[in-house]
């Protein structure tokens, strides 16, 4: 008797360590296989986004050679480097928003008490940017032209202004 229950004991044994062994290389294949769609789903994502991006920047001063060069005038009297344009125009701009009447380079008069201002800016190349603004109730956006004067003061003028209704 105490024969057959080592025997089947051992019997026990060997089953359960061939379906835990079984188990377990499955279980790591699935796993493995998981990891690796989870991977590429990854990988096409980012490069989605990754064209996305290259996409939305496209007419950008910092992407934009054409715009760029027009800041190197090639005889080398005066040279404005862009990277430091983009932040200064943008402040100058946005310096206007303290005019008690809202900035005039929205292209709109104040609409109630709210006063128009601008929220968001984007250079588009050496001579457009666009704007959004709004009054914290009406939004709308703006197209204007920027000058670098021979003086290296900027000057705005509105293109086009756009209000969105309620």
């Amino acid at each position: 008797m105490k024969k057959s229950l080592f025997l089947y004991l051992t019997i026990l044994a060997v089953l359960s360590t061939v379906f835990t062994y079984m188990f377990l290389s499955k279980q790591v294949t699935f796993e493995q296989n998981r990891y690796d769609k989870t991977t590429k789903k990854l990988r096409d994502s980012l490069s989605l986004v990754s064209n996305q991006l290259v996409d939305a920047n496209y007419f950008s001063l910092e992407k934009n050679e054409n715009a760029q060069n027009y800041f190197d005038p090639g005889n080398g009297d005066k040279m404005i480097q862009f990277e430091k344009l983009i932040p200064v125009v943008t402040e100058k701009l946005l310096d206007f928003n303290a005019n008690p009447k809202g900035n005039p380079y929205t292209g709109q008069d104040q609409i109630g008490t709210n006063k128009f201002i601008i929220n968001k800016v984007r250079i588009l190349n050496h001579r457009w940017i666009i704007a959004d603004y709004s009054d914290g109730e009406i939004w709308g956006e703006v197209l204007l032209k920027y000058f670098v004067n021979p003086d290296e003061s900027i000057s705005f003028e509105v293109n086009q202004s756009l209000l969105y209704q309620k």
